[in-house]
């Protein structure tokens, strides 16, 4: 299952740079890279120290009254050469996301289009000006004006995936961006940085990397003007606490315990698969995967046979095997979280349909998918974020009770419902806490949409024009048309 992966895909990683001032920049030091589906070093990267970060947040800040004073337009025109630019590289940044993230290629090539294609659907946004009055004594005019330099705080699970959301949207209103990606996947980041310096002028996207103190120094940094971070709950709420001091903005898009309702009238072998890759893609490493699947009664046994025979089918292996569907867990934090909440599992005596704890002397960061039958409902299985391929399946009979169910805890980012009756579906889904909630489909996401979290999964939106104004400040420009 885990044969070791192909230590760098073809893809030089020695000489890694970060981006400041559209040049290229050596950090104070280096860290070692893991390469998850080996557990050995793959690559070091540049460490930013402290002194450093200064600098980097004055070339933002230079480039910022010449980048602001662009047009929308001009703006988008910028987003366009970028996605040009990142198709024009897409294999070897699908390469390194698979490199150090773990994911198989396909998904990781997915990935990277990804991002070209926010870039692209991102620039054909308009930023709105509101009159709110235009007569003879006056005219009153609300405008969306930029906010100045964004840090943009990336986790390590999509790591280019999660920078699509913030680059485009801030670059469009007119910010200017310091990029730093998790210092569990920093290479893919890294390298883009690298192709996009002719794309922009210099000093408006920024990418630096570090070790685990890089973060906080920036949230804590009074020269941002916005801090956008997608990552835990906890880190998010540390996030808040240090921009609080100067009143810098924050988006937070943070964790998820994502519900699944299986309705009794759902055709089992067909949605089955669906349920299957809502909670496995990316070995489940996902903010909006499904979490728990509650399943009715009258199906409850077919529908965990279903999911068994087709976790039983999944391939699990080296992510840079074409025939792979699934890699490890993505780095060893996590995958000791998994573990941990597999060990719960058998040290409360819950029963497994699939999969288990791996053997001791595996390589890699491997772990099976795994089916939890009906563990309590306040198990840790159920109340935690597993964010690994561990996925407990729950009974009910009731819909009150399941909603009730559905809607404990502390998080609210993403929840689905499953129905052959759309009509109820969707009535379903309106009485669940969370900020999307689809019917019968799951993670489906459009540059055009705005997304964010309930309770303690966030604050703010990303991507659509919401997430683009995220990166405003309304102001109100007012102008007495009476003679002085």
């Amino acid at each position: 299952m885990n044969a070791p992966a192909v230590p760098n895909a073809g893809v030089s990683t020695t000489t890694l740079t970060m981006t400041v001032d559209g040049l290229a920049f050596k950090g104070a030091d280096t860290f070692d890279v893991i390469n998850p589906a080996t557990g050995t070093v793959c690559a070091t990267a540049p460490h930013c120290s402290r002194d450093q970060l200064d600098l980097v947040v004055a070339s933002a800040r230079a480039a910022f009254p010449s980048w602001s004073r662009r047009t929308v337009a001009e703006r988008s025109d910028f987003l366009v050469a970028m996605a040009e630019t990142v198709d024009a590289h897409a294999d070897e940044l699908a390469a390194l996301v698979t490199l150090e993230q773990g994911k198989p290629r396909a998904l990781a090539a997915a990935e990277v289009a990804g991002l070209s294609h926010w870039l692209r659907e991102t620039a054909t946004l308009d930023i709105p000006e509101t009159v709110n009055q235009d007569d003879d004594e006056r005219l009153s005019i609300t405008r969306h004006v930029p906010l100045g330099v964004v840090a943009a705080i990336t986790p390590w699970n999509y790591p280019i995936g999660q920078a699509s959301f913030k680059i485009g949207p801030a670059l469009l209103a007119g910010n200017t961006v310091v990029l730093k990606p998790s210092a569990l996947a920093p290479l893919a980041n890294l390298r883009l940085g690298e192709i996009l310096r002719d794309c922009l002028p210099p000093g408006v996207l920024n990418v630096i990397t570090g070790t685990d103190e890089l973060g906080p120094w920036m949230s804590a940094h009074s020269g941002f003007d916005k801090i956008s971070f997608t990552g835990s709950t906890r880190t998010g709420k540390r996030v808040m606490e240090s921009a609080a001091r100067s009143l810098t903005r924050v988006t937070l898009e943070l964790g998820g315990n994502d519900p699944a309702i299986v309705l009794p009238d759902i055709d089992v072998k067909r949605v089955a698969p669906q349920l299957f890759w809502a909670a496995f893609a990316n070995s489940g490493q996902i903010c909006l995967a499904a979490k728990r699947i509650y399943i009715h009664a009258d199906i409850y046994d077919e529908m965990a046979q279903e999911l068994a025979t087709l976790v039983r089918d999944v391939r699990v292996g080296d992510p840079t095997s074409e025939d792979v569907q699934l890699g490890p867990v993505s780095n060893s934090r996590q995958y000791e979280t998994v573990l941990g909440l597999l060990r719960d599992c058998y040290d409360q005596g819950y029963t497994f349909l699939t999969g288990g704890l791996p053997a001791p002397d595996e390589a890699g960061f491997f772990i099976e998918p795994t089916l939890v039958d009906n563990p309590p409902d306040e198990s840790r299985i159920v109340r935690e974020e597993q964010f690994g391929p561990v996925l407990p399946l729950l009974k009910y009979t009731d819909v009150a009770d399941v909603v009730a169910r559905a809607n404990k805890g502390p998080f609210g980012l993403g929840a689905s419902v499953w129905s052959s009756d759309s009509d109820a579906g969707r009535s379903l889904a309106e009485r669940l806490q969370a900020g999307t909630v689809w019917v019968n489909e799951v993670m489906h996401l459009d540059p055009s949409v705005p997304f964010g979290g309930l309770k303690q999964s966030g604050m703010g939106v990303e991507s659509g024009l919401g997430g683009v104004l995220e990166f405003t400040e309304s102001q109100t420009v007012t102008v007495k048309r009476a003679a002085m």
